[in-house]
């Protein structure tokens, strides 16, 4: 393996860019606390240690290669995301109070939801298998075998994800006192709702990379 520094420090650049996982762990943070953003983190994270799985073993390689399968797993992340987005600013509607406010976020969200919506924002998106595949190769000699490589960098690449869904769950549960007003919420759940549609009309005309 070249570089491995270097590929940490890659990593974390990459790992604080705002995406779907964010947001979706960023949500379930502001609305079930701790539990729920954990429970989100862990269900990214054995996702990722899927897509790992994948490109040590050739699969995503064939998903990459392949138009339809990629045209699949993009249409079906990029619904699942619009899903989210338009669950997130339907509840927040229908849960509007006569006054203006908002009913408590437990009583809408369900924590054991969480990891799945973590789980399948990452897998189904088809844009971490080309990143696995692009990125990962250009730390690897071409000559050497890839396979313990490309194990070795999923992992920490899993690690430097958790660690920093770690801090940034912390992060919010510190100022959920201000987050968890409820004109706060109102504002903040239908800015998520109205980005997770976003991310999956960006995901559905998202091109392979062949």
């Amino acid at each position: 393996m070249d570089n491995f520094y270097l590929f940490v420090l890659m990593c974390i650049l990459l790992i604080l860019l705002p995406g779907p996982d964010t947001a979706i762990a960023t949500r379930n943070t502001v609305t079930d606390g701790t539990k729920g953003g954990f429970k989100t983190m862990l269900g990214t994270c054995c996702a990722l240690l899927i897509h790992t799985s994948a490109a040590v073993f050739g699969l995503s390689a064939i998903i990459v290669k392949s138009a339809l399968l990629f045209s699949v797993f993009k249409y079906v992340g990029a619904v699942y995301l619009v899903y989210l987005g338009i669950k997130t600013l339907w509840g927040l509607k229908n849960n509007q109070a006569d006054n203006g406010t908002v009913v408590p976020a437990k009583s809408r969200y369900e924590s054991h939801s969480c990891f799945k919506q973590g789980f399948l924002t990452n897998l189904l998106n088809p844009k971490v298998a080309v990143f696995f595949l692009t990125f990962l190769p250009q730390f690897v000699d071409p000559g050497n075998k890839t396979f313990l490589p490309f194990l070795i960098m999923g992992i920490t690449y899993t690690v430097l994800t958790a660690l920093w869904f770690i801090f940034y769950i912390y992060l919010l549960n510190q100022i959920s006192t201000f987050m968890k007003k409820p004109r706060t919420q109102a504002i903040f759940e239908g800015l998520t709702g109205t980005v997770l549609i976003g991310f999956g009309i960006k995901l559905a005309l998202e091109k392979a990379h062949n």
